[in-house]
């Protein structure tokens, strides 16, 4: 498994340059992704998946480190399967 992280501060003023960093893993359990990122500080952009909840969660003194900046195709793609199933045009 390659886990890829990146980052772009570049839209937000920064002037650091943009980055790429691969990892592997030989599964794809939760405890890769809270490994590699557990120094990490700020907004993480990811799908659903259930390995980087504990990320979000604040530390013992109730600190968040990591805020969830969700991934929408997801949502989307759940709108869609409702307006294909049902002509629905509120969806």
């Amino acid at each position: 498994r390659i886990w890829t992280y990146l980052r772009d501060p570049r839209p937000w003023g920064g002037s650091d340059p943009p980055a790429v960093a691969y990892w592997f893993s030989p599964d794809r359990k939760g405890i890769n992704p809270q490994t590699h990122l557990a120094q990490f500080r700020g907004i993480l952009q990811a799908d659903a998946y259930a390995g980087f909840r504990d990320l979000y969660k604040p530390d013992a003194t109730g600190s968040v480190h990591v805020r969830e900046a969700a991934c929408w195709a997801h949502l989307r793609r759940a709108f869609h399967d409702v307006w294909k199933g049902s002509d629905s045009t509120i969806a």
